[in-house]
């Protein structure tokens, strides 16, 4: 798999460059009842408000909110409950911390424009721009920083597993054409997801995060959310509260296959290893990117 763009290790955001050389920390907050680990929910302002300024002194550069889980047979959250979830708490953040990056995780283009309205300055599309119409079309024509993330079929398809023919290429596949599609449209700033969880089984999980330095070809600064997700505490035997030592192996791996964000529930044990990592890195530790 040959390079299709040129590498881009920097996004615009707030009107500045946010370099993407060194990895970067995304804290999670989920303004969710029901999100899968207990840890990233916050239902009240308030608290949502402690709890990234706890983030931000930890060391993450952008938090990423999310008004409706994306966990296995979650319940669906109506557009109007999902903007009244993150809204609120996005123009409070945005008061709070004016240079903080905000993130809107979101697949739905209404809730996209509210929270960007309000304050965010990222969208954190699980979707890949297949699960709303006109998402590439918005972000593109507004500039909007966009992650694409890889995911197949409509939200409720999600979690089913497609029958890929070799799941690192597939989704390499994938990615490459939809960075076409919004590159032919102009969207600049764009941050590229294998999607760890949607639309894979734990095998696949296991297999594109082994060859993560390969989507480095993409051309785009690579994020990568594993944190204390299933493929770490279903391979284990425990919980999503237990499974912070093997988000940090998995983060390990992650920094040496080159990516560039890592988006976690436990920001200062990210920083931890992130610290670590360079260390080894600056001594001769090879870089797989």
């Amino acid at each position: 798999m040959n390079a299709l763009f040129p590498s881009f290790q920097t996004i615009r955001v707030q009107g500045r460059i946010l370099s993407l050389d060194k990895p970067i920390i995304m804290g999670i907050l989920n303004t969710t009842p029901d999100s899968f680990y207990a840890g990233s929910r916050a239902l009240d302002v308030s608290i949502c408000l402690e709890r990234v300024a706890g983030m931000i002194a930890l060391g993450a550069k952008i938090v990423d909110i999310g008004g409706h889980s994306t966990r296995p047979g979650a319940a669906p959250v109506s557009v109007e409950e999902e903007i009244a979830r993150v809204v609120p708490v996005i123009s409070l953040l945005r008061q709070q911390f004016p240079s903080l990056i905000i993130s809107i995780d979101t697949y739905r283009l209404s809730v996209a424009k509210a929270a960007i309205a309000a304050g965010a300055d990222i969208l954190n599309d699980i979707g890949a721009g297949q699960m709303d119409s006109g998402i590439f079309e918005w972000v593109a024509q507004n500039q909007v920083p966009y992650i694409l993330s890889h995911s197949r079929g409509a939200f409720d398809q999600v979690h089913e597993v497609p029958d890929y023919q070799d799941v690192v290429s597939d989704v390499w596949s994938d990615l490459a054409e939809k960075l076409q599609q919004l590159r032919v449209l102009g969207a600049k700033d764009v941050i590229i997801d294998p999607g760890l969880g949607f639309s894979k089984s734990m095998e696949h999980n296991y297999v594109l995060l082994a060859h993560l330095s390969v989507f480095k070809t993409l051309g785009a600064p690579i994020l990568l959310g594993v944190s204390r997700k299933s493929m770490i505490y279903k391979t284990l035997g425990i919980t999503a509260a237990e499974s912070l030592n093997g988000t940090s192996v998995l983060h390990t791996i992650a920094l040496q296959q080159g990516a560039n964000i890592l988006r976690v529930h436990d920001v200062a044990e990210a920083k931890e290893v992130i610290t670590l990592v360079a260390k080894l890195q600056s001594n001769g530790l090879p870089n797989l990117d």
